[in-house]
Formats: structure tokens, C-alpha cells, sequence
């Protein structure tokens, strides 16, 4: 049997998808898995373990010009490519149009989806043949896309904590100190984002108690994370300029990871990091970090709607509540100098 799984981005997204790669795999042995996915983010399916094949597209890059030679050129090779496959099945996690149209395109005659109250978009149900409803015990945004296990006759166990340790298997990147604290404060929207000088107390603090302090940051983020690392004081370094994967190792290294609601404080939880989130504006019930050691400091109501995670805000974070949380992980580990 093979499958076809279009969660075309973004990074945090693809984290929470990969407990249901991983339940299909493993429920069914004889089934290979072709994974659709941006280019940009093609190394957190490629080197996946239950993946037989990941297909890169470029669809933000192809919207921006969609009548150019180039891009009908590539767009057709993709599907030429899909077709050639030959899937039996399609399972569109995403919910979206640009997610759901690819399974027709390819014509795979079984396509799959979220029934319309889980999705952000209705119009993608068109090209679904069925729909799969969540149980209502499925209230993580993790088990929402296990419960898309059905459509290929298996039935998970709520409660997966997606596994990111395959991308430390290969390549390397950043060492940081020993006992560091990384803070990834860049957000992907407006509304989601704790100030920059929240995160400078919080490393200004963590660094007064003798940890290393590291700020990463992704494309376009730089000037935020200099701007931390100068009012957080000499404590407080920038990291490099790194891959996805070379952010995973520089995450596995820490003792404790700190973010806003970004995509890189699931990477780090996926990794069994210490990691703490800060959701302003979204549900933490819902899109909150999953692994073994995390905790979420929230200001955002709870009680999603229609597969969106945004919930707006409610109140605010603190700088002592978030220092306060960051202890509780480190003292889990046994491994709490933060007073």
C-alpha cells in the first residue's frame, strides 16, 4: 500500500505529524509512505525513519509567479512525479487548499481529510473522497492528526509525543556550554510574540545564577536576537546562523530551552529538551509543546474553534512566572541553580 501525506509546512506543524507517519508505519508494514512537503523545511521529513520518500514543492515561490515558464514547468514535473507513484491513498493533515488539491492532481483515487469542523478550510474538502472526525478525547493538535490514522483502517492511542531525535543521526552543529539556556523568542505572528525585554530579564536572570544563555534565531530574526543578547547583558551570546538540523543539535545540547509559540519549541520538545513555551494568543491545550519534560506559561484562553489554534489573549506573562516555570524543569532533571 502507499500513501500519500501532504503537510506541506510549517516546522511546528510537521512536528506534530510525524506521530501519525510513525502510527501508520508501524500499523501497517507493508505500506510506504511518501511524505509532500516545502523545500524549506525537507530535512525534518527526508531522513524521517517511517518515510519511504519525501517530495519537495515550492508553492509559496510558485504563487508569487504562477503563469512563468519556470514555474509551470516544475509544477508539472511534481506531478508527473506524484502520478508516477501510483498512492492508493491520500491523507491531507493540513486542511488546506493548497494542501488537499495535490492528492487530486495526482490522482490518487482514495483521498482523505479532516471532517470540516477541524479545518481551517472548508473549500479543501472538495477533493477529499471521505472524512475521518477526531474522538472528542483527541484535544491536542497531535492526536487530532492521529485520529487521520483511520483512513488506512488503524486506530491509535491518544497521547504520541513526536520523536525529532533521527535528525541528530547525521551532521553536527553548535556545542553550546554545559548547563546552557537557549531562548528562541522569534514568533510567526503578530500578537504571539513575549517583548524583547522579557526575554532579556529572563536571560539577564538565568545568567546571574551562573548559566550560559544563548539566544537562536531563524531567517529574518537576527536583529531581534541582537537585541536581546545587548539588553540581557555580557551573560547572553547570539547563536550562529543555523540549518534545521544544525538547530537541533545546538537544542539537544542545552539543559533547558525557552520560547514563544514558534515552531522551534516543538522541534526542542520533540528532542526529550527541557522546554518551557510562552503562548500568548494561542491554545496551549491545543498546540502547547509535547514531550517529556515541558511546561507552558500561558496568557492565551483556551477552547479552539474550526482547527485554528488562536484564542487571543486573556492577561499577560510575567517574567517571574516564566523564571519560576523555567526552575520547576530544570529542579526535574535535578539540575536547578535558578532561585
Amino acid at each position: 500500500m502507499r500513501v500519500l501525506l501532504t503537510r506541506l509546512s510549517a516546522l511546528g506543524d510537521i512536528v506534530h505529524t510525524w506521530p501519525l507517519a510513525e502510527t501508520l508505519r508501524r500499523g501497517r508494514p507493508d505500506l510506504e509512505l511518501f511524505w509532500l512537503v516545502e523545500r524549506p523545511f525537507l530535512a525534518l521529513v527526508q531522513g524521517h525513519p517511517a518515510v519511504s520518500g519525501a517530495i519537495p514543492v515550492a508553492t509559496r515561490r510558485w504563487r508569487r509567479a504562477p503563469l512563468a515558464t519556470a514555474t509551470r514547468r516544475e509544477v508539472a514535473a511534481t506531478v508527473r512525479h506524484l502520478r508516477s507513484l501510483g498512492c492508493d491513498l491520500a491523507i491531507d493533515p493540513q486542511g488546506l487548499l493548497k494542501s488537499a488539491v495535490w492528492a487530486r492532481l495526482a490522482r490518487v483515487p482514495a483521498r482523505a481529510g479532516l471532517a470540516a469542523e477541524f479545518r481551517r478550510e472548508r473549500l479543501g474538502g472538495s477533493f477529499y473522497t471521505f472524512t475521518v472526525t477526531p474522538p472528542s478525547r483527541a484535544g491536542h493538535v497531535v492526536d487530532i492528526n492521529l485520529a487521520l490514522a483511520a483512513a488506512a483502517g488503524l486506530e491509535p492511542d491518544p497521547g504520541a509525543i513526536p520523536d525529532g531525535r533521527f535528525l541528530l543521526a547525521g551532521g553536527s552543529g553548535p556545542d553550546p556550554e554545559p548547563g546552557s539556556v537557549v531562548l528562541l523568542p522569534a514568533t510567526g505572528g503578530p500578537g504571539k510574540a513575549w517583548p524583547a525585554e522579557s526575554f532579556a530579564t529572563l536571560g539577564r536572570e538565568l545568567s546571574g545564577s551562573g548559566r550560559p544563555v544563548v539566544v537562536a534565531w531563524g531567517p529574518g530574526e537576527r536583529t531581534l536576537a541582537d537585541e536581546i543578547a545587548a539588553r540581557g547583558g555580557p551573560g547572553l551570546t547570539v547563536a550562529p546562523p543555523t540549518t534545521i538540523t544544525e538547530l537541533a543539535h545546538l537544542l539537544a545540547g542545552a539543559a533547558l530551552v525557552v520560547g514563544g509559540d514558534t515552531g522551534t519549541v516543538h522541534l526542542s520538545a520533540s528532542l526529550g529538551v527541557p522546554t518551557l513555551g510562552i503562548f500568548l494568543a494561542t491554545d496551549p491545550v491545543r498546540n502547547g509543546p509535547r514531550g517529556l519534560i515541558t511546561a507552558v506559561v500561558s496568557a492565551a484562553r483556551s477552547g479552539s474553534r474550526r482547527g485554528r489554534a488562536r484564542t487571543g489573549a486573556e492577561g499577560v506573562v510575567g517574567v517571574g512566572e516564566a523564571l519560576a516555570a523555567a526552575a520547576r524543569l530544570l529542579a526535574r532533571q535535578g539540575d536547578n541553580p535558578v532561585q
